[in-house]
């Protein structure tokens, strides 16, 4: 058996623990609308086996199987109604399709599951062609457990990784190479947003590999920008005001348990003045530019040094940019970051310790939010959930910090003598010596 099938094989086995895990909150009963009991909610917090998936059975007509965004909109309380969901217009298929056959939230569940693990396991594969036997941080890797199925995050990881597959496995022209990337983080960013934020540093990598070029760099961010509008555009027409409900709901979000951030965590007696909600809208986004302007201007300086720019080190940086500072970091975001701990080579103690902090996180997270809907203590000083959730949202914060310099300093894994994409043609008038 190839190693690549192994491979496969163990983030198979994963991913089914990843199901197994968030199975438990399922049945044994199930109501009227086919929500799991008995008491549901407790179960999901105590346990620490919640999912997004299971939860949004109710609330979105997903049970009732309608065909999202076309006949839906948002009420002024922020209520979504007529089957529109908060994710982009793919993810939200996907939620269709998962439902289409089922009518409970354990059913939802499975299929869901069935309908994503594919995604994972193209990961596993595309990981392991790039990084060799690193990839075993995915197959084994503790968030694919506790996030495979937490949320509909697996298709958009497998995009973002798809776009790295290509730039450094495919055997074509960098042009075309860099085209079809860039088509793959537009679909990303019609799944789960965050792939279009690795644009801007493969537009910087092709414009200095092609010599200053500019068109192969426009052409990359056309590519991109025109996949998501194409994709868009239909639901746009079906329904405008359904599509443009999920983008008024995210703009809406304030900043509140739900959003699990250090903004949350830092200013949570804040929280409640309309003025600091107004603040984080500028702040938040504000900060989160600064620190992609920042990862590509290293970038930059690396290139100036070492004659090739770094886009697939930058692209992690800019993520860790995001989810330290983006008004939202829910739990399952750790599987935005987990390819690069295989694509870039950080130091083993980061990832050990990341996965450490984001555990303590999910953890404490779960039986704090138990312990205060039971009404019992759940103070720092009360108990080991409120200390374990301090220790993950900070520790994980600092980590963010770390790695964002860490990720610019070093090289990835992936080893470009395999499978050498062909050259570029050189531009007409160029002189070739040999």
């Amino acid at each position: 058996m190839s190693a690549l099938a192994v491979l496969c094989l163990l983030t198979a086995v994963t991913l089914a623990l990843g199901y197994a895990n968030k199975a438990r909150c399922t049945g044994p009963e199930f109501n009227e609308w086919g929500r799991s009991g008995p008491d549901y909610q407790m179960r999901s917090y105590r346990d620490v086996c919640y999912s997004d998936v299971q939860n949004l059975w109710v609330g979105r007509d997903i049970d009732r199987h309608v065909f999202p965004y076309v006949h839906g909109g948002i009420d002024p309380d922020g209520s979504l109604w007529g089957g529109v969901v908060e994710y982009p217009v793919l993810t939200g298929v996907l939620m269709w399709l998962g439902a289409l056959f089922v009518d409970t939230d354990a059913g939802f569940l499975l299929s869901s599951a069935l309908l994503m693990a594919p995604f994972g396991l193209a990961v596993a594969w595309w990981l392991g062609r790039l990084s060799r036997w690193r990839a075993l941080l995915w197959a084994l890797g503790p968030p694919l457990v506790l996030y495979a199925f937490h949320n509909w995050d697996l298709p958009v990881v497998a995009s973002a990784v798809a776009a790295v597959y290509v730039m450094h496995r495919w055997r074509a022209p960098l042009a075309r190479r860099s085209t079809v990337a860039a088509v793959l983080l537009g679909l990303g960013f019609a799944l789960k947003v965050y792939p279009a934020i690795f644009v801007l540093p493969l537009a910087l990598h092709v414009f200095t590999e092609g010599g200053r070029d500019w068109r192969g760099a426009v052409r990359v961010a056309g590519a991109a920008a025109g996949t998501a509008v194409l994709v868009n555009v239909p639901f746009a027409l079906a329904g405008f005001q359904g599509w443009a409900a999920s983008f008024e709901f995210q703009s809406r979000r304030q900043v509140d348990i739900s959003t699990n951030s250090v903004w949350y965590w830092g200013f949570r007696h804040w929280t409640g003045d309309d003025g600091f909600q107004d603040a984080m809208g500028i702040i938040s986004p504000g900060l989160v530019l600064a620190s992609f302007a920042i990862a590509c201007w290293v970038g930059w300086l690396r290139y100036e040094k070492t004659g090739s720019y770094p886009w697939v080190q930058v692209s992690a940086a800019m993520l860790c940019g995001f989810l330290l500072l983006h008004k939202v970091h829910s739990p399952q975001y750790t599987l935005w970051l987990l390819p690069f701990f295989v694509l870039v080579q950080v130091r083993w103690g980061w990832i050990a310790a990341y996965f450490a902090a984001d555990f303590a996180m999910c953890t404490g997270i779960f039986r704090w939010l138990h312990l205060n809907n039971a009404g019992e203590p759940s103070g720092v000083h009360d108990g080991f959930a409120a200390q374990a959730l301090m220790i993950g949202v900070w520790g994980r914060a600092a980590l963010l910090v770390g790695l964002f310099v860490a990720f610019l300093a070093t090289r990835t894994t992936i080893d470009d003598r395999e499978d050498t994409p062909a050259p570029s043609p050189a531009p007409e008038g160029t002189r070739v010596t040999g």
